[in-house]
């Protein structure tokens, strides 16, 4: 069931390693990533969200997100 998936990072510059370890691992289930924080240009902020498109149940991708992040889900 396809579901859209959005992961809150606060250290964006420290949790990104991290964060792609996870996505790697489940990247045959993602067929779409966004990446989204705020730049000016000089500067980028260090906080972010990443939007996650699934293809299929992603309860074990979304229960190891949680161990690290806020994740939030919408089912569609």
């Amino acid at each position: 069931m396809p579901t859209i998936i959005g992961i809150k990072l606060s250290e964006r510059n420290k949790e990104s390693i991290k964060l792609q370890e996870i996505l790697t691992k489940y990247g045959c289930n993602i067929s779409t990533r966004i990446g989204l924080h705020h730049s000016t240009g000089d500067t980028c902020s260090n906080s972010g969200m990443i939007l996650l498109d699934t293809v299929d149940d992603p309860a074990e991708l979304v229960s190891e997100l949680k161990m690290h992040w806020e994740v939030q889900q919408l089912i569609y």
